[in-house]
């Protein structure tokens, strides 16, 4: 029976990555370097190594010219330019309404008056004539879309739930809070950044080590992580907090408003920390109070499927680099 659960754990996680990171938000940056000449950025996730079948419309008369692409990470960037009019008409980005995406759009004139806007499925267009702020607030829902979606995250979270004793839990999570903070705060505005595939196969190994320690602690060993898990959270945070960092810097900070958007990010991040923290001690008092289920075997399966996907992540990525 214990073989047959590990399987059906394997296949699950192998399962995850297919579906984990979709919402991530698309990037448009159209910038005037001269009078009607604009250059164009745009960024787009990749999911499986497939793009998404994401394309910006612009109005008449914008053609493509020196256009170019490159992959980076998980994202492909593409740059043109274009010389026409977008002072009238609309911006429209083909397909985002068979998608989870959220695109971000910003067109910086030379007059000054420039726009920013958040396109979704249910508002697919930009008006170029009608001014429009930095969408700040929108940082803080993309905030809580990157935790909740963000599988490797959540994980670690879930671990250290699993890991940590009741009266540890909240200087555990604190730890982990500020840690993920100050990095993610380094690296969106001092620039202090990692390489990506490294911080992500450090992030999967940090959930193998704590569905590992979990399972130790069933069996009465006692360690470090159970001891003091604030010091394992705080030093996992600081690397997930670099995690955080690269999906921010997929769609940059607003002009003119970067630490707030920063700060409601994070608080995006935070909420949707606490809301999932919360949901998993909900579950665990109706099961054990009212289901009157038994913890312990839950807690066991628990760990060995936070274990097997840490483990199946970090071999994925490592491989992933090696190739």
């Amino acid at each position: 029976m214990r073989r047959i659960v590990l399987a059906l754990l394997a296949l699950f996680c192998i399962a995850l990555p297919a579906s984990a990171h979709e919402v991530r938000p698309a990037y448009l940056e159209v910038t005037e370097t001269e009078p009607g000449t604009f250059a164009v950025t745009w960024k787009q996730p990749v999911l499986d190594g497939r793009r998404l079948k994401l394309d910006p419309i612009f109005p008449d008369g914008c053609d493509r010219e020196r256009e170019r692409a490159e992959a980076a990470g998980g994202t492909l960037v593409q740059r043109w330019e274009m010389h026409c009019d977008l002072f009238t008409g609309q911006i429209e980005i083909a397909g985002l309404e068979r998608t989870l995406t959220d695109a971000f759009v910003r067109v910086d004139r030379l007059t000054g008056d420039d726009l920013s806007a958040v396109l979704r499925p249910g508002a697919l267009q930009l008006d170029l004539a009608s001014p429009k702020g930095a969408p700040t607030a929108t940082y803080f829902r993309i905030g809580v879309e990157h935790i909740l979606f963000g599988f490797d995250h959540l994980l670690f979270v879930l671990g250290l739930v699993l890991l940590v004793r009741p009266r540890q839990l909240l200087a555990t999570v604190t730890a982990f809070t500020l840690a993920h903070s100050i990095t993610l705060a380094a690296a969106a505005l001092g620039g202090i950044i990692l390489p990506g595939p490294p911080v992500e196969i450090v992030i999967a190994m940090s959930i193998a080590l704590l569905g590992a320690e979990t399972i130790y602690r069933s069996r009465g060993r006692e360690t470090l992580s159970q001891r003091k898990p604030w010091l394992i959270a705080f030093g996992f945070g600081l690397v997930h907090g670099f995690g955080f960092a690269g999906a921010l810097a997929e769609i940059g900070l607003p002009k003119g408003a970067e630490v707030l958007a920063l700060l409601l990010f994070n608080l995006g991040v935070e909420a949707g920390q606490v809301a999932f923290v919360g949901a998993v001690l909900l579950l665990v008092v109706l099961a054990t109070r009212l289901a009157r289920l038994p913890l312990a075997p839950a807690r066991i399966v628990a760990a060995y499927a936070i274990g097997i996907t840490g483990a199946y992540w970090a071999i994925e990525r490592i491989v992933n680099v090696l190739a």
